[in-house]
């Protein structure tokens, strides 16, 4: 995987700098942190050799896309596809990332400057909830990653540290908004303010409500077990649904509530 120097605006072309590859250990760390498997679609932004994309295919029997800017490093990476075997599995495209279509991706593999990932942050969290995104060493700014692991990397040519950081997210749903309830709850609402994977809001039910707080793990809210124990919600389209509850809230288990078309839900 290369390391890329991103340009100072967006609208600027990406400027390639010497090709630095990941070490063996932290690619498959990165693989492996995102759960790669059978069925998954990988695409690595700064593909380099198309080393990832390539282990993704040969051991975890993913599909793959490398995009790359280096003509000499895509045309490099189709050869070493073909010598593993995997070159049905496998594309590698010249191309701009900013231009590269990520919509079929579940996961997204990087080893590019913050300034970048910050640049592609919009375009990651508009991604397919549940979506995972892994970043060797550089992070997306105010947007904290789910979980960091650090490896041993003895013979790391970039810094002073002898080791490397793969950093995980996994893209929340967007459930900022009022949402409004139906059937048994009738007249109950959910607002929810969003800050990546955070969230806190209120759900208020005739003359109760609660206060929310918690994280969004891909499609589903989950509120820690407090006085009124834990409940989990799950976003779907423009649903939230109820999907389990304690305390005073398990009747409500399986109850919907639809985002509102207005401020209110009346």
């Amino acid at each position: 995987m290369a390391l890329l120097c991103a340009a100072v605006a967006h609208a600027q072309p990406l400027e390639e700098v010497p090709f630095i590859t990941s070490p063996d250990n932290v690619t498959l760390e990165m693989l492996s942190v995102a759960g790669v498997k059978r069925g998954d679609h990988v695409i690595d932004l700064g593909s380099g050799d198309g080393r990832i994309v390539i282990l993704a295919a040969k051991k975890f029997e993913a599909t793959g896309l490398g995009v790359e800017i280096d003509p000499s490093l895509v045309a490099r990476s189709k050869t070493n596809a073909r010598a593993a075997g995997v070159a049905d599995k496998v594309e590698f495209r010249e191309q701009d990332l900013f231009k590269t279509d990520l919509s079929q991706a579940t996961v997204i593999t990087m080893y590019l400057l913050q300034e970048v990932n910050i640049l592609l942050r919009p375009s990651l969290l508009a991604l397919k909830p549940g979506t995972r995104i892994v970043s060797h060493d550089w992070d997306m700014g105010d947007w904290a990653p789910d979980r960091t692991t650090v490896l041993p990397v003895p013979d790391k040519v970039v810094g002073r540290e002898k080791s490397s950081k793969v950093h995980l997210w996994t893209v929340p749903a967007r459930v900022e908004g009022l949402w409004c309830a139906g059937g048994l709850l009738r007249g109950a609402s959910i607002k929810l303010t969003q800050k990546y994977q955070a969230f806190e809001g209120t759900l208020a039910w005739r003359d109760r409500t609660r206060e929310l707080k918690g994280t969004i793990s891909g499609s589903e809210l989950r509120t820690p077990a407090g006085s009124s124990g834990e409940l989990v919600l799950t976003a779907s389209d423009d649903a939230l649904r109820i999907t389990a509850a304690q305390g005073n809230m398990a009747l409500a288990q399986g109850q919907r509530f639809t985002r509102a078309a207005g401020a209110s839900c009346g």
